[in-house]
């Protein structure tokens, strides 16, 4: 078997309202890039790469010199092809490199008539555990709907979804509001859903000293960890010495030379494994491997995943020993998806880990044709940037926080 072709295709796919976070806005929609691996066999294999658009593609189609007449089956070599550990210093390939492993593992597994999850080891559960992931939300501007800016409509999104879904453990983004209003809404949460497990994520903009406050007010709720209170290793660590619950990240251990020094100076207890951030499915088996030998936990990372990325995300969390903790998604926030059948649905608080060959997707061509329409009429967005505060960005540590009071509505295109 023998690689032909490598497509790329930008998709633009709505969410139900705009999520917001610390550095930024998701406008209401991901834009996304599928990536299709052709081989001779006449099989394809699906990979996923987050944002990008026309860059994205372009590099993506940039690839076809290093991969094409490869054996799809040599994903080790294709690593060191994609992203050298020395030459990539240069062209930051990890998450390409990613998306073509998902593609390559895809194809063996369609190849071997075996799900993903058996080339990987076996599955030790068919069904892994999910949080809700709560985000402040601004209201859709087309049907009004969705906003999350209140304490009442924190509380109620949170009913909603452990209604719907079975949800037996919330994470929410903060970073938005200032930290005592953020508090305020946490505490509620925990009041609503009384008995299940939490966790807060304000994405590193604080300082030590808030995330100190912050972690001795929250002390006494039934927290899981406090993940990316503050930013850097060295942050962390500090935080760490004064807080007397797990912190997790990741943003500062994405990679084995920050496992490495985390192991030898120890900075964060739980690593969130990102199938994307880590450069794919088997990088993050390798480092859970580490923290299964050092007693770190771990868990599996979300980064606006569709429905290819999430099958990525369930065959590593069916395969991973020592997974302790639910899952991270933004998933249940899409109104759509580009597989066949639509969009995935959750069942008592997780999903089901793919069973079908390969990764256990299908690309839909007419949600797919749809989607990059989209993508071709919207274009990209700033993630980086607030609609409604143009020019703005946090400081690090942030003290530009939104308004709570601020009922606006962004008229972001859709």
């Amino acid at each position: 078997m023998k690689i032909t072709d490598i497509r790329a295709t930008p998709v633009s796919v709505p969410l139900e309202a705009p999520l917001r976070h610390a550095n930024g806005c998701h406008w209401g929609r991901f834009v996304r890039t599928i990536v299709e691996v052709e081989t001779d066999s006449g099989l394809v294999g699906l990979g996923e790469l987050g944002g990008g658009g026309e860059s994205a593609s372009a590099a993506v189609h940039g690839l076809k010199p290093y991969l094409l007449g490869r054996d799809p089956t040599r994903i080790e070599e294709l690593r060191f092809l994609i992203a050298n550990p020395t030459a990539s210093l240069y062209n930051l390939r990890t998450q390409m490199l990613a998306a073509v492993e998902f593609a390559c593992l895809d194809l063996l597994g369609q190849h071997w008539r075996v799900p993903v999850s058996e080339i990987l080891g076996g599955r030790l559960r068919d069904h892994v555990p999910f949080a809700s992931y709560l985000f402040f939300r601004y209201a859709n501007a087309g049907n009004g709907a969705g906003e999350v800016r209140t304490v009442d409509q924190l509380v109620a999104e949170a009913r909603a979804l452990k209604a719907q879904w079975g949800f037996t453990t919330h994470k929410l983004k903060g970073g938005v509001f200032p930290p005592r209003y953020e508090l305020e809404c946490y505490r509620a949460l925990a009041r609503a859903v009384p008995g299940d497990r939490l966790r807060f994520d304000p994405n590193g903009v604080w300082s030590t000293e808030q995330a100190v406050w912050f972690a001795r007010e929250i002390e006494d709720l039934n927290n899981d960890y406090l993940e990316d209170p503050v930013y850097g290793l060295h942050g962390m660590r500090r935080a760490r010495e004064r807080i007397r619950m797990p912190l997790a990240t990741n943003t500062v251990v994405v990679g084995f030379e920050q496992l490495a020094a985390n192991v030898l100076q120890t900075a964060v207890d739980v690593i969130l494994l990102d199938t994307t951030f880590w450069g794919g499915i088997r990088p993050c088996i390798k480092a859970a491997g580490i923290c299964e030998a050092f007693q770190f936990g771990v868990a599996v990372h979300s980064s606006g995943e569709l429905g290819i990325q999430l099958a990525t995300m369930l065959h590593l969390g069916a395969v991973l020993p020592n997974l302790t903790f639910a899952a991270d998604a933004h998933y249940h926030h899409l109104v759509d998806d580009v597989i066949e059948g639509g969009k995935r649905a959750y069942c008592h608080g997780g999903m089901a880990v793919p069973t079908a060959p390969g990764l256990g997707v299908t690309l839909d061509r007419e949600r797919v044709a749809r989607y990059h329409e989209d993508f071709l009429r919207l274009g990209t967005y700033p993630y980086d940037q607030d609609p409604l505060r143009p020019g703005w960005a946090p400081l690090i540590p942030n003290s530009r926080w939104a308004d709570p009071a601020d009922a606006r509505v962004p008229h972001v295109p859709a």
